[in-house]
């Protein structure tokens, strides 16, 4: 018997630290991350499929994680540094950081959150900074802080 694309796709998650302590992510068929990204990449399945007059089955799903999943997870991220919505899947320590004083410098915080919303990445805004002549220490600091990369969460396992 095989696995579902669906199954497949809720695979066991990674096992990063997520402020947890250092346990595991909790299974992807508990986490509400992951079961509102697989109702959107069956959203896109369905209306993909209906534009193809077939059912795209997998393949659609798979082009929904290429084409919306970092986006759609960079969102949630923002959520969750915002203090919107609590996502269990990402560094509890994070939440709410963009409403506390986590930097002095709180307007280059927001010029980066613009940009980190826009899908700009670490070197993007480094490069923006250089531009326009911010200053760079706390440029870095702020980066360093909020880490991009390592936010990063894999929605279709390899």
């Amino acid at each position: 018997m095989t696995a579902s694309s669906t199954e497949r796709c809720m695979g066991a998650a990674s096992t990063a630290d997520n402020g947890n302590g250092g346990s595991p992510v909790r299974h992807r068929n508990d986490s509400q991350l992951f079961r509102l990204a697989l109702l959107e990449a069956e959203k896109h399945k369905w209306i993909e499929s209906q534009k193809a007059g077939r059912d795209l089955g997998e393949a659609a799903l798979r082009d929904w994680s290429r084409r919306y999943w970092w986006r759609w997870c960079r969102d949630r991220w923002i959520e969750h540094l915002s203090g919107e919505r609590f996502w269990s899947e990402l560094d509890q320590h994070d939440f709410g950081l963009l409403k506390r004083d986590f930097h002095p410098n709180t307007e280059l915080i927001n010029h980066i959150i613009i940009r980190i919303k826009a899908g700009g990445e670490n070197l993007d805004i480094i490069q923006w900074a250089h531009a326009t002549k911010q200053n760079m220490n706390d440029v870095m600091e702020i980066l360093k802080l909020l880490d991009i990369n390592s936010r990063r969460l894999t929605f279709w396992p390899a």
